[in-house]
């Protein structure tokens, strides 16, 4: 089956290129076209079900959309399943600590939102959620942000083990270790209390069945749920697609519109 068409779509490299480690996984693209001191900031966690094949690269389109409007975005790299250091705890310990950098220097002072597409989604949620970690935890942390949009996001790391979605990937990255979900689901880590929670998820999404949002709403009942009749699993990061306006309005419901831009 060929590759959706926005996996491998050119875009323009990012603005810069900031480093939170000594690993080459390790660094943070930025993207802004804007000089607004109060422009919103977009932390952009990419999916790929936390495998080395999937990296930041293939989200540049929709960081570039995003950039266009006026917020600042950081996509974050981070060591992956199949890459030394990658899976558990190397890609939770990448993750916190690129999310820590971000915030410890922001670039624009409009607001965060942390925004993620399936892993991605998961991952943003769990940093959203790291303050319900045990303090004892290398992890724990208060992020002060204003919301967080999961974009067809594994919110259920459990029932997505069970369902087996991504081939196995969600048992992967645990490396089968059931008792590190406590740790690392975050259905298993709720209430949430970090600003609004935007769910986004296509109807029709075989990667990232839309049961797992259905059921992580019902048990967060702050949470929005946005349904996209009839779209899939990678329309959602697709700037040319019908339902990408429902993403840009998640954000916007979040953090306000970008700053104006240059």
């Amino acid at each position: 089956m060929a590759l959706p068409d926005v996996l491998t779509r050119p875009a323009m490299p990012p603005d810069r290129v900031i480093g939170y480690g000594d690993d080459p996984e390790q660094i943070i693209d930025v993207r802004s076209a804007t000089s607004e001191p109060d422009a919103p900031v977009v932390i952009l966690l990419h999916g790929g079900f936390w495998r080395a094949k999937y990296d930041r690269v293939h989200t540049r389109p929709m960081a570039d959309d995003l950039a266009g409007r006026g917020y600042v975005v950081c996509t974050p790299e981070y060591r992956r399943l199949g890459q030394p250091g990658g899976g558990y705890p190397g890609t939770f310990d990448d993750v916190a600590a690129a999310v820590d950098a971000i915030m410890g220097d922001l670039p624009a002072a409009g607001g965060v939102v942390l925004l993620g597409h399936s892993a991605g989604g998961h991952l943003a949620l769990w940093s959203a959620l790291r303050h319900r970690l045990p303090v004892t935890s290398p992890w724990h942390a208060s992020l002060k942000i204003q919301g967080v949009v999961p974009l067809a996001g594994i919110s259920d790391l459990g029932w997505g083990i069970d369902a087996g979605i991504g081939g196995g990937a969600c048992s992967d990255l645990l490396d089968g270790r059931l008792a590190l979900l406590p740790e690392t689901d975050p259905i298993r880590l709720l209430p949430y209390d970090r600003g609004r929670l935007v769910l986004v998820h296509g109807t029709e999404d075989a990667q990232v069945p839309i049961e797992i949002s259905r059921r992580f709403a019902e048990r967060e009942r702050s949470a929005t749920l946005v349904e996209l009749e009839g779209l899939d699993h990678f329309e959602l990061i697709d700037p040319l697609s019908p339902g990408w306006p429902s993403v840009v309005e998640a954000i916007r419901s979040i953090v306000g519109p970008g700053g104006r831009v240059e």
